[in-house]
């Protein structure tokens, strides 16, 4: 018996292990809806673009009130948004708002499932989006998603036309129905139907809405309230919906949380009509497989749950898993089964954890680590044995109520223990737009499950059942107290550049450095650097002997004299040795993956006269970097900067982030004296910002007013309307090719109104679209200069686009 429910329960444990480095027991409030949920036989999938485009009213009200079980389906990890919190784009940003997500759920309750596309950044219509995504990939994934959930409804947050707002929200809805239709046909997507067979949804519903000018509710649609009150949280839906969303900190996505019964609003897309429930015409309770007894079991384990002595509930619980394991339907017995022992467990109290004191480790290591294991319940609880991951001991320990129980032991990392990252960043898909997605049952899931586990077989009144404990790294933060992670699997050293773009001298010389940090011991090893101009390394050193736990900088000269740009890789004679990315941010875990490490070496072609540049941060750029590679001379202004404007006056010209009057409450009162410093001479270069939550809407000297359009055809022709500008002819002659090259977008967020003392200096437009004139906007002001910029310059410099580097140059020299 215990063998044929360890792969059943390990199921079971999957959203521990994805949400926690610890077991711990629920909440009395958590463990009734556990319990309430067991009634249902049923399940909900939403389907939408982005972390934050889900409906978390919604969610938390199926899942929290309606104990239904519920999955978010997102196309994309938001990987061409814009980071609010720091500097990191594309994939590292993709990580972020997936574990933003991976939070939220755990807070509303609801499961997490993705789709392979990559965010390419805003679209205009689906035409655009499914010019880049293939929809047959995409609709694989969502059918898996189906497959796998088994939803009996699905329901897209957005319509297949203008009013999604976005081209890929357009696009959510075009998969959402193409995997409605495909689930249950047996001959699409024949390779998923051994690990999940085909599986129809009733029906597909719109959750309609109203955002802004755009509604597409109306009064004969289907209303459902939600917003209930939830006596176990102390909150209701709404609130408790606020409180997840606000984590897409990223995003600076902070929704309010309000209380009281609102509408949801609901259209039929496909599938069977309906009048007085999403679930008309299913039967969701345990009716569905002959056995309503079970449910009837589970209603009076409900009426009599004690919240203070949660165990009291165990052998009513241990009764109803035995008629649970005679139902006939294989999919609803397994599901059950994973379900009631979590909530049996639960109920007994149990928390374990597996420990070592170190962040990181590599294969072949011996750690010590600690499990403590401790048990609250009446009811008696035994730890039979422990399976440490491959060495088995027997215990058979009874838990006395609430005692601790620590034990020390030395753990090996197995030598076949993958890197810990994400597994959609492991290797390339072949498509810029697609990532990588295995064909194995970790396809579609928010993260890489960890292979790094203890097993403990437990006895709850003589049943048994089997806890996956993953390994983890514990340590008392003197701030936050108890900080637990997953214990991070790394190669036995990373490597990377200190700068991924870098300047070469007029003879196409570069000063480059790499640093390693040794995390395991090297003896006589090698590091090349090879050239894509090149057949031989550009540089070779013998002999390197590294301690664990050193980082070691090596700088050296390189030439490549063929008078182009070229690229630089370092190759380090240990396996796996790449670049390692280390995400840290208060309100997630650390998150780590590779790459493989590069720089690109530009020869410069570029000239400027400013030499002394202030910086205001932003919502988080790399351009200060770049600019100080360039020779320029980049100071952070902070708050004592600005006691007196005479203090700005050093600088040849101050330049501000994106997004800087979103994210930087204090330009509220920063940005008069730079106005101030212009009109004394200097030069003020002010980059794109949102309309929302403005600490500020005096952003020049004159009047200008913000929209949200935007120029995301990152080919799209420019017209130089006024070609003999200064801007775009000191220092550096500006031309059409200067706009070769652009990735994701050429300008956002344009001014759409604006004073006629300023000069407009381009023309674009997205294909069929009116001509954007306000890229750049110039304007002299007393004895200097003002500009404001939509181009998307945060995108261009980082990848080292010449032709955008040409013209910021431009923009800070104009004064010189």
């Amino acid at each position: 018996m215990y063998k044929k429910y360890v792969l059943a329960i390990g199921t079971l444990f999957t959203s521990f292990i994805a949400t926690a480095q610890q077991v711990r027991p629920a909440t009395a409030g958590n463990i009734y809806h556990e319990i309430a949920r067991l009634r249902h036989l049923t399940s909900v999938l939403y389907v939408a673009a982005h972390p934050d485009d889900e409906n978390t009213r919604l969610l938390a009200y199926l899942v929290n009130d309606q104990h239904i079980r519920t999955a978010y389906l997102s196309l994309t990890r938001g990987d061409g948004g814009q980071n609010l919190l720091g500097s990191e784009q594309s994939e590292a940003l993709g990580l972020i708002r997936t574990h933003e997500l991976i939070e939220a759920r755990k807070m509303d309750g609801a499961e997490q499932f993705f789709t392979r596309a990559i965010d390419f950044g805003f679209s205009k219509n689906h035409e655009e989006t499914f010019r880049h995504w293939p929809k047959e990939q995409l609709t694989e994934d969502a059918v898996l998603a189906i497959r796998r959930l088994r939803p009996d409804v699905v329901i897209c947050r957005f319509p297949p036309d203008s009013m999604a707002g976005h081209g890929q929200h357009a696009a959510s809805a075009f998969i959402a129905e193409m995997s409605y239709k495909a689930a249950g046909d047996k001959s699409q997507f024949k390779q998923q139907i051994d690990r999940f067979p085909a599986w129809q949804p009733k029906r597909l519903l719109l959750n309609t809405y109203r955002f802004g000018t755009r509604n597409t509710t109306s009064e004969d649609q289907f209303k459902l309230a939600v917003g209930q009150y939830l006596p176990s949280m102390g909150m209701g839906v709404g609130e408790l919906a606020g409180h997840s969303r606000s984590i897409h900190k990223s995003q600076g996505a902070g929704t309010p949380s309000v209380p009281g019964i609102q509408t949801e609003y609901f259209k039929l897309v496909a599938g069977d009509s309906f009048k007085v429930s999403m679930f008309d015409g299913i039967d969701i309770t345990w009716g569905r497989v002959g056995r309503k007894d079970i449910g009837e079991d589970l209603q009076k384990i409900l009426d009599n749950f004690n919240s203070l002595k949660p165990d009291a509930s165990i052998p009513a619980l241990i009764a109803v898993r035995k008629k649970i394991n005679g139902v006939k339907d294989s999919y609803w017995r397994v599901q059950k089964l994973n379900e009631i022992d979590e909530a049996i467990l639960h109920c007994a109290g149990i928390m374990v954890e597996y420990y070592t004191r170190q962040p990181e480790a590599v294969k072949g290591e011996e750690l010590p680590f600690t499990l403590r294991v401790i048990a609250r319940s009446s009811v008696p609880v035994t730890l039979k044995s422990i399976d440490w991951g491959g060495n088995d001991s027997t215990t058979n320990l009874r838990l006395p109520y609430d005692s601790l129980l620590t034990i020390e032991h030395k753990q090996t990392i197995p030598t076949n223990t993958p890197i810990t990252q994400p597994y959609w960043l492991e290797r390339s898909s072949g498509n810029p737009y697609l990532y990588y997605m295995p064909t194995d049952a970790t396809a579609g899931l928010p993260q890489t499950p960890t292979s790094l586990q203890a097993t403990l077989l437990l006895s709850v009144a003589g049943e048994q059942f089997s806890m996956n404990v993953p390994y983890s790294y514990k340590k008392l933060d003197p701030v936050k107290g108890d900080v637990v992670e997953q214990l991070r699997i790394v190669p036995d050293a990373a490597i990377a550049f200190s700068n991924d773009v870098m300047i070469a001298r007029a003879d196409g010389s570069v000063t480059a450095a790499v640093r390693i940090h040794a995390y395991k011991e090297m003896n006589g090893g090698y590091l090349s650097i090879v050239s894509d101009q090149t057949t031989k390394p550009v540089y070779e050193l013998q002999g390197l002997n590294l301690r664990k736990g050193t980082d070691t900088l090596i700088t050296f000269n390189i030439a490549v004299s063929n008078g182009k740009d070229y690229s630089i890789v370092p190759m380090l004679s240990t396996p796996n040795a790449g670049a390692l990315h280390l995400i840290q941010y208060p309100h997630l875990p650390a998150m780590q993956y590779f790459t493989t490490p590069k720089a690109k070496v530009l020869q410069p072609t570029w000239k400027y006269t400013a030499k002394r540049i202030g910086y205001v941060e932003g919502a988080g750029d790399n351009i200060p970097t770049l600019l100080r590679l360039a020779g320029m001379e980049v100071d952070i202004l902070k708050d004592a900067d600005f006691a007196d404007v005479a203090n700005l006056s050093k600088y040849d010209a101050i330049l501000t982030g994106i997004r800087v009057v979103n994210a930087e409450k204090r330009m509220a009162y920063w940005m008069p004296l730079l106005l101030q410093y212009a009109q004394n001479g200097g030069t003020l270069v002010i980059q794109h910002n949102t309309l929302n939550d403005m600490a500020t809407t005096q952003l020049g000297p004159y009047p200008l007013k913000l929209s949200n359009k935007r120029v995301t055809e990152e080919d799209a022709a420019v017209t130089l309307t006024a070609p003999t500008h200064k801007l775009l002819t000191y220092p550096n002659k500006i031309d059409n090719t200067d706009f070769d090259g652009w990735v994701q977008e050429r300008a956002l967020n344009f001014p759409t109104e604006w004073d006629d003392r300023y000069a407009t200096l381009l023309s674009m437009s997205d294909s069929g679209e009116p001509a954007l004139t306000s890229g750049i906007l110039y304007a002299a002001t007393g004895k200097g200069h003002y500009i404001f910029t939509s181009l998307a310059f945060s995108r261009q410099l980082p990848v080292g686009n010449k032709g955008a580097i040409r013209l910021l140059l431009n923009m800070l020299s104009v004064g010189k």
